[in-house]
């Protein structure tokens, strides 16, 4: 028998997608067992526990969290093949006595709207990560269940966790504390006054990824701070209690008059305006103004208009100058917002309605 090192490669992940081509994440044995530790050191999880796992396991979040986590540390754990079973889904919980259950905020908003206030009564822990927790998901799981969502922050290349709130370090609206034994640095942004690109180090990052370019070689994370270190691309901003304030993925900010602007920060515009709605923002060229923001969104009576006047305060750069009305936004197996697959909509109907900058809807 092949004696195994914890530096040898475990599995090969991809990330999901959403922003691009997905790459091969090699994660070592190493980066998984030290990722459940630093979980473990945070939350208390034990064998009684009961873990419902409807997230894939070939994503990061339901392969370390929601798959190994349970099996390595000897909980019981509940395996459902799909997480778009919204009606079933809360009845499984509620017939297995769930006492832990991860998920997306698309998944949990679904769950909430179709589950019977008592579905959840066993439920110790609900976890979100993976996308943005939106504020009207927060208080209705609050409202509906009593179940305060503790939402996480990570990524394939961190094995994934990289954050999350506990019942004992909490705040609404952060990601909670860096996971034990992590180092943080924040790169300068132009055009972002507070804040900076999140650069981590620890034992749960990668040993590299595996790109379709590159077939069979490994590419270790790089970095501008060197070795051991993931440039993660999301611009965050740390207070003073060390909690994360996720203010949207770089690739996520647009450049509209020389000033930069989150998408995912107008995103949560949509949701306020309209929280059972499904809403996706992108950034197109404009010839006038280098980049122009374009709300896709299921709720049939939004408008550019509908949505300034549901946002006062906002400066008009926040707003989006056209409302796209979908039947459904794209989505990923993972729950994620398919952001290629919106732009490429957007881009096409601009297209075949030949816009000009007015509001149209």
């Amino acid at each position: 028998h092949r004696r195994c090192s914890p530096d040898d490669a475990a599995v090969v992940l991809f990330t999901s997608g959403s922003e691009g081509e997905p790459k091969g994440v090699v994660l070592s044995h190493g980066n998984i067992i030290a990722n459940h530790k630093q979980l473990k050191a945070r939350i208390n999880f034990n064998p009684q526990d009961v873990v419902l796992n409807f997230l894939p396991m070939f994503h990061s979040f339901g392969f370390t969290v929601g798959t190994m986590l349970p099996v390595l540390n000897g909980m019981t754990t509940f395996f459902y093949p799909s997480p778009l079973h919204y009606s079933v889904i809360p009845e499984i919980a509620y017939d297995i006595g769930a006492t832990i259950m991860f998920g997306t905020n698309t998944f949990l908003a679904a769950y909430a709207k179709k589950a019977h206030a008592y579905d959840f009564y066993n439920m110790r822990y609900v976890v979100a990560g993976a996308e943005k927790l939106q504020e009207s998901t927060r208080h209705l799981w609050m409202d509906k269940f009593g179940i305060r969502i503790l939402e996480g922050y990570g990524a394939t290349e961190t094995a994934p966790v990289t954050s999350v709130n506990t019942p004992m370090d909490y705040k609404a609206g952060s990601v909670g504390r860096f996971m034990p034994d992590m180092l943080y640095k924040l790169e300068p942004v132009e055009g972002i006054e507070h804040g900076g690109k999140l650069h981590v180090s620890g034992p749960n990052i990668m040993k590299g990824y595996l790109l379709p370019t590159n077939p069979g070689i490994l590419v270790p994370p790089a970095s501008v701070y060197g070795d051991g270190w993931y440039d993660t691309g999301d611009i965050v901003q740390v207070d003073d209690e060390g909690f994360i304030h996720i203010q949207g993925r770089s690739k996520r900010f647009a450049k509209i008059s020389g000033e930069m602007v989150s998408l995912t920060a107008v995103e949560q515009l949509a949701g306020q305006a309209w929280p059972d709605g499904h809403h996706a923002v992108v950034a197109l060229p404009d010839p006038k103004k280098g980049e122009q923001l374009v709300l896709l969104t299921n709720v049939k009576q939004a408008t550019p208009k509908a949505l300034a006047a549901a946002s006062p305060g906002v400066a008009a750069i926040n707003l989006p100058k056209k409302v796209m009305i979908v039947e459904h936004i794209p989505i990923l197996g993972t729950g994620k917002t398919d952001y290629p697959g919106a732009t490429q909509l957007a881009a096409e109907w601009l297209n075949a309605a030949n816009t000009d900058d007015g509001d149209d809807a």
